[in-house]
């Protein structure tokens, strides 16, 4: 049972606890890759307990823009996606 519990437990640690919000979308506890609008002016506001990397190539390639650190809003210009462990 404790190998069950060391397996399971990890994958949990790793999602940020709280809210990212993206173009008005939620996300609860995100991990991962979010791609930004292409459209329209977006906006990230980040309310969890992670650093949000703003990248400037889709599905979170290129080089990282801007760092979003947790209770701030950035409005990203020309970037593609965010990036949250």
């Amino acid at each position: 049972m404790a190998a069950t519990l060391a397996l399971a437990v990890p994958t949990s640690a790793y999602a940020a606890q709280g809210v990212l919000i993206i173009d008005g979308v939620g996300h609860q506890d995100p991990s991962g890759c979010f791609p930004l609008g292409d459209f329209v002016p977006s906006v990230v506001t980040n309310h969890t307990d992670a650093i949000a990397e703003v990248r400037s190539g889709p599905d979170c390639t290129g080089q990282v823009d801007w760092l979003v650190y947790p209770g701030e809003t950035y409005h990203p210009n020309g970037s593609r996606s965010v990036f949250v462990l």
